[in-house]
């Protein structure tokens, strides 16, 4: 199957609002990057494709080998519906829409499915990590609280194709707050410069 990667990125500068507490603007903005770059990377065999609105973005994006879908004034999900259409457009078969902020983001390939409708919650199961689909029966984006819950309701709805929920130990990891950082599994791949004592003991 032909598949493409989708990536909504917001505004470095504007992204971690949660950590601020925690973490100073600069270095907020200097985590979202460092954690958007691994998903990229661990996609980097396949065509991909960044949603954004921000031209800072829109560079680092190009610099990593992604393609730019422009989608000023859209919002989280109508810029992953437009880029999904996009996508389609161009002929490929099967999307896979995944979080810019994962922890442990190495799976991400092996989520996509031929003819198989794939959701990963997050480990709270109530926000979507990441998403696979056909692109003959996609998935309205419904990202926000409870996503999960809304993206399963349109995935049973489809009949064309199978539905696999995975619970991913790995993939259920995005990184949001202050107790994420905290979590095991995040905080043994966090950079050694993140200036967290909480989550990164050995700094001081």
């Amino acid at each position: 199957m032909r598949l493409a990667v989708l990536v909504p990125v917001k505004r470095f500068t504007a992204a971690k609002g949660r950590l601020s507490g925690v973490l100073t603007d600069v270095d907020r903005a200097r985590l979202a990057k460092w954690l958007a770059s691994r998903v990229l990377a661990v996609v980097a065999e396949l065509p991909t494709f960044v949603a954004c609105d921000d031209d800072e973005v829109a560079s680092w994006a190009r610099s990593n080998g992604a393609q730019v879908i422009w989608g000023a004034g859209l919002g989280l999900n109508g810029a992953v519906d437009d880029g999904v259409a996009q996508i389609t457009d161009l002929g490929f078969e099967h999307v896979l829409v995944s979080h810019a902020d994962l922890g442990r983001p190495d799976a991400l390939i092996s989520v996509a499915r031929q003819g198989c409708i794939t959701l990963v919650p997050d480990r709270r199961r109530d926000g979507t990590n990441v998403m696979a689909f056909p692109t003959d029966t996609p998935l309205r984006a419904s990202y926000g609280r409870s996503s999960f819950s809304r993206h399963l309701d349109q995935a049973h709805a489809i009949r064309s194709a199978e539905l696999e929920v995975r619970a991913d130990p790995d993939l259920a990891l995005d990184l949001d707050t202050e107790h994420d950082l905290a979590h095991p599994l995040i905080s043994e791949v966090l950079p050694e410069w993140l200036p967290t004592i909480l989550a990164n003991p050995t700094q001081p």
